[in-house]
């Protein structure tokens, strides 16, 4: 926490605004416009529910396609499956690990000729805060017309450019989940330039209540919408997010600093025009350093510090695996050998320290 966010909730239960609805929503969404440089926003339940509703405003209907990157969390998936739609994975590429266009236009010209249809929509991910290849696949979208869902779930702060991340896409969306790298505890949103399109998320998010004096709904709606309470400790974090993404990157810097040697490869801006806020600091492990990732990780979590495997990848899933997938097993490589180092805001001098004196037993016995 970043020592406001109690002042807010506190006006909230002051002012006995608790519901949905309420100063500090109306203020988060201003705050999330203004950070984001997109028109309009939507704050809501969950980065999930933000996808959800991107796809119902976007007109996906049963046995659609939507594209979406392989390599991610199945928070970008399970919204197309719950639309009865078709989620059509798309594999990444080595540089920023996020969608490669090649993969993608495979997939986009292969499912034309099988279904007689382009699919309705992308879902594009932002892996870890790094920007994907934002030209390549913008152009082969506009080529093809498909909208394009930006899942910056992950990259609130990062930019490509100088442009924010979340901004790139028709409809972007944001996560504030507890391990993002500013939090409501849990929570999301949806922004857009279409003014028309979020008031469409409000009105889906809060059960699509038609204006009548009675209870009355004309449409499926959705308990999607950010309370008035946890809206405030999200306004109060936006006033550390700069801090916490210069946290991260001096997270990241460490580890560079101390794994500085061949056989770990960390995930790194190609260029100067990409600048990721580096929410988690990922590497790869060559077994040929004589550990591997897993290795690593149970020897690090032997001194009760936790490291965690790289995402599954979406077409390993059991639950995904019958759907179609388009890439040639980069992203399974990766899973082999990729690992999340911890890299929470909040890391101490001790905790770094602790970590050091680890990492460097650890690769003193490889010796």
């Amino acid at each position: 926490m970043g020592g406001r966010e109690q002042d807010f909730v506190n006006e909230a239960f002051d002012t006995n605004w608790i519901a949905p609805l309420g100063p500090n929503v109306n203020g988060f969404e201003d705050d999330l416009e203004a950070y984001s440089g997109v028109g309009h926003a939507a704050a809501l339940s969950s980065g999930t529910a933000a996808i959800h509703l991107a796809l119902i405003i976007l007109g996906v209907e049963r046995d659609d396609d939507v594209l979406v990157s392989t390599f991610t969390f199945s928070g970008s998936v399970n919204p197309i499956v719950y639309m009865g739609a078709t989620p059509v994975m798309v594999e990444s590429e080595p540089n920023t690990w996020n969608m490669d266009p090649q993969a993608l236009k495979e997939a986009i010209e292969d499912r034309k000729k099988r279904t007689g249809k382009i699919p309705k929509a992308l879902v594009l991910v932002h892996l870890y805060g790094m920007p994907a290849l934002l030209d390549e696949i913008i152009a082969i979208c506009r080529e093809y017309g498909i909208p394009i869902i930006e899942d910056a779930a992950e990259a609130l702060g990062s930019n490509y450019k100088g442009k924010k991340l979340g901004s790139f896409g028709d409809l972007g969306i944001f996560s504030f989940n507890g391990n993002k790298i500013i939090t409501t505890s849990g929570g999301g949103a949806l922004v857009s330039d279409n003014a028309e399109w979020i008031e469409k998320a409000r009105f889906l998010s809060t059960q699509a209540r038609d204006p009548a004096v009675h209870y009355q709904h004309s449409q499926l709606g959705y308990n999607y919408r950010m309370s008035n309470i946890v809206a405030g400790i999200g306004r109060g974090q936006m006033m550390v997010l700069d801090e916490w993404v210069a946290k991260r990157r001096e997270v990241n810097a460490f580890y560079r600093d101390l794994l500085s040697f061949e056989g770990i490869e960390f995930l790194t801006e190609p260029s100067e025009d990409y600048f990721s806020n580096h929410w988690l600091t990922t590497v790869k492990v060559d077994p040929k350093l004589g550990i591997t990732s897993e290795e690593f990780r149970l020897s690090l979590l032997e001194d009760n510090i936790e490291a965690r495997p790289v995402w599954k990848p979406m077409h390993m899933q059991p639950v995904f695996e019958a759907y179609p997938y388009y890439g040639n097993g980069w992203s399974e490589r990766l899973f082999e050998v990729g690992l999340c180092m911890p890299s929470g805001s909040n890391m101490t001098e001790e905790n770094y320290d602790r970590i050091q004196t680890a990492i460097t037993a650890i690769f003193h016995n490889l010796s």
